[in-house]
């Protein structure tokens, strides 16, 4: 019996397949809907009576693509590349079978068709989208480090032609449906409720049983092979962009233009094998393992609240204060009233309140030029916000979040002036993003119920939010707090109360870290040039002086003040000191840095940095300074989870991506050491604590663990039993 399509032969020989996967939310590619494509297929093509097929969708959208959940521990199983390519090789003939079953195939695409999903649509002979705005295909493998593997490098190149094809695969980009039609995607969009129709149609009245590569005589679109000059022009053209946007650290972009390059030579029968030889390579991999846990089952959960204390009950912000209209508090402001919140909006002044609003507006009237918000929708969600600077106009508020100057006194104040007029059932949070939630909790009157909120700038772009515990917050307030994260849309990680959280400390590793190479003598442009090149978004002088070397300076200095005796100086503090006191270039902002900001010119890096920090006669090989770069944040990240402040791998490896830009394609810092070995990664750390300082020093716990031959992530339960 059927479990995830249902088949329907009417009287004029149409056969309708409805898939619908039982117990799924969307329709996703599982090995029971691959086996009944495959076994349907057979059935119509042994049946006279069938004229042609119709393929809808049984819920509300079409199919999301692969079950990722059944393809991320292949590499932790140990599956071989013959089961890999196995793996592909069923799908794919899966799919070949129905689109040369000789009858013709036409698929009504109500929603989202996405990697495996938009491959049986391409294996079609017809595809109707619907033009709903929410509609939308691609290929978007890429992002979680694999190729398509069903068709969709060999098929959409021969459809489109390889230059329209190649860089919808290399990034992963979603195709709206009026561009899906004008590139030649689809063959017509038409309204949800005419889909159904419009394919049956085509099948009466027009079918054709064959796909276009079949045909005789077929060419593909705009040239194909080594010996077409436009096909060679369109891969030197696309090897110049896959080395800048990928740096050589994902495969699968390697992966996509082999497979494209090679298959679109060929028959489309080898063209498919070519396929699923590079995407068995890649699902056999660390990276593909390491991108398909974090950025997608790991932050899929993160996004449905799984930190969340079970057993209370679901809350909802409906009025939310925000204390600070600076950048940070209005990018919080933005959000929340993009979310349907009422926000008041507090600063001293009332002219700097009304500033923080006007920063909605002006992020508002770039989505109203592109087309992406109405006036209307925009003065609603403006209306929400309202600027003031009487504390009372907080009363009712279900949440308040402070955002104001890093210092302690002020945030007292502000806490106490608050708690005077907001219900006694409200949660207070501080947006610090440095100062020890505890400490700051010792100014509330309901120390339980106050917790960090730690949002990234800008806060429209980044998706993540690290929820500080406190020492007195109880579980009611974690909970809320991430009901509200869940308002926002955004990813929740949350850890416990320390110096520095965690995301704020392990990020300050990788900029002490660059200040170091620096103070060493080491060219400010190879460090720079090999943290890019390593995976991360911006190089770690560049960093600091768009956080500000004066912030650096100013926690520096909290610190040692807090500390006293135990304060440990980092191996960076003469060269903060001296930018800050002796050299005035506190940073970006202050117009001059490690880097200089010419009016009109691009940044560049400083020329007096050689005078003050003169180059080593022997510089070091790219690949040591990357790994001083990447491993002193993993190690921090591991420093986090032995004293607690970190109880989940996945938490941190998904707040080092999303946090502060750690390389995906490593999975995050604990499933990159677990990747590099426990036993090399310490080896490793032994060796750099000898030659550049203890800051490298692995502790007993770290390094029992290696000799116990543990990891972050254990292997799957059967592996590790063999």
């Amino acid at each position: 019996m059927s479990k995830t399509i249902s088949y329907k032969l009417d009287q004029e020989g149409i056969a309708t397949l409805t898939i619908d996967v039982p117990d799924r939310s969307m329709n996703v590619l599982t090995p029971e809907l691959t086996r009944e494509i495959a076994e349907y297929a057979d059935q119509i093509k042994g049946d006279d009576k069938v004229k042609g097929v119709v393929i809808v969708s049984g819920k509300s959208s079409f199919i999301a693509g692969a079950d990722l959940k059944d393809l991320v521990t292949a590499h932790d199983r140990g599956a071989t590349l013959k089961q890999c390519y196995d793996w592909s090789q069923e799908l794919s003939n899966a799919y070949r079978k129905l689109e040369t079953c000789g009858k013709p195939v036409a698929v009504a695409i109500n929603g989202v068709a996405l990697g495996g999903g938009l491959e049986l649509c391409l294996a079609c002979h017809y595809r109707v989208l619907s033009d709903h705005p929410k509609a939308k295909v691609g290929l978007p493998e890429v992002q979680v480090g694999l190729l398509p593997g069903a068709g969709g490098t060999q098929r959409l190149p021969r459809l489109i032609g390889i230059r329209e094809a190649l860089p919808l695969m290399l990034e992963g980009r979603h195709v709206a449906p009026d561009k899906a039609l004008k590139l030649g995607i689809v063959h017509e969009i038409a309204p949800v409720a005419e889909l159904e129709a419009r394919a049956r149609k085509w099948v009466l009245e027009s079918g054709d049983a064959e796909a276009p590569w079949d045909k005789k005589g077929f060419k593909v679109p705009g040239g194909a092979g080594g010996m077409h000059p436009a096909a060679v022009q369109t891969f030197i053209i696309g090897n110049a962009l896959m080395a800048k946007n990928s740096q050589h650290n994902y495969p699968a972009a390697l992966g996509i233009m082999s497979s494209v390059y090679e298959g679109t030579a060929m028959p489309i029968d080898r063209g498919l094998q070519v396929e699923s030889k590079y995407f068995a390579q890649l699902l056999a991999g660390p990276v593909a393992r390491n991108m398909m846990r974090t950025l997608f089952v790991n932050k899929g959960l993160a996004d449905k609240l799984a930190r969340r204390p079970a057993g209370i009950e679901k809350s909802k912000v409906n009025k939310l204060g925000i204390l600070g209209a600076g950048m940070m508090g209005a990018g919080v402001a933005y959000v929340s009233a993009g979310a349907g919140m009422e926000v008041i909006l507090l600063d001293t002044e009332l002219a700097s309140a009304e500033k923080g609003k006007q920063y909605s507006e002006a992020l508002l009237a770039k989505q109203i030029e592109r087309g992406r918000m109405t006036q209307e929708k925009a003065d609603g969600l403006l209306s929400l916000i309202t600027p003031t600077t009487d504390y009372a106009d907080l009363e009712g508020c279900d949440l308040v979040i402070e955002a104001v100057f890093e210092s302690r006194k002020i945030k007292a104040d502000v806490t106490a002036k608050t708690e005077a007029v907001i219900p006694e059932t409200s949660v207070f949070a501080s947006n610090t993003s440095t100062l020890p939630i505890t400490g700051l909790a010792t100014a509330s009157k309901r120390p339980e119920q106050f917790i960090g909120i730690h949002f990234f700038s800008p806060v429209d772009k980044m998706p993540l939010v690290e929820i500080i515990v406190g020492e007195k917050t109880n579980d009611e307030t974690i909970a809320r707090a991430l009901d509200y994260v869940g308002q926002l849309r955004k990813t929740p990680i949350v850890v416990n109360d320390s110096r520095g959280f965690y995301t704020s400390r392990c990020f300050g590793t990788y900029t002490n870290e660059g200040m170091t190479l620096l103070k060493e003598g080491v060219n400010p442009a190879l460090i720079e040039n090999v943290a890019r090149g390593a995976g991360m978004p911006v190089g770690p002088l560049a960093v600091t002086d768009e956080v500000a070397i004066e912030l650096a300076y100013k926690v520096m200095k909290q610190t040692e003040a807090d500390m006293g005796d135990k304060f440990v100086r980092p191996s960076s503090y003469e060269v903060v000191t001296k930018f800050v006191e002796e050299l005035d270039r506190k940073g970006k902002r202050s117009g001059k840095g490690f880097y200089e900001y010419p009016e009109g010119g691009r940044k560049h890096l400083w020329e007096g940095l050689a005078e003050i920090y003169p180059l080593a006669a022997e510089q070091p090989d790219r690949e040591e300074v990357k790994k001083r770069l990447l491993y002193i944040q993993a190690l921090e990240t591991s420093r986090c989870m032995e004293e607690g402040v970190v109880t989940h791998a996945e938490d941190a490896d998904i707040g080092s991506i999303f946090g502060w830009g750690f390389p995906p394609y490593t999975g995050g810092t604990l499933s990159f050491i677990d990747t590099v070995g426990l036993k090399e990664f310490v080896a490793e750390c032994d060796r750099m604590a000898k030659a550049y300082g203890d800051r490298f020093k692995v502790s007993d716990w770290l390094r029992k663990k290696a000799a116990d031959g543990e990891r972050f992530y254990p292997l799957p339960a059967s592996d590790a039993a063999a």
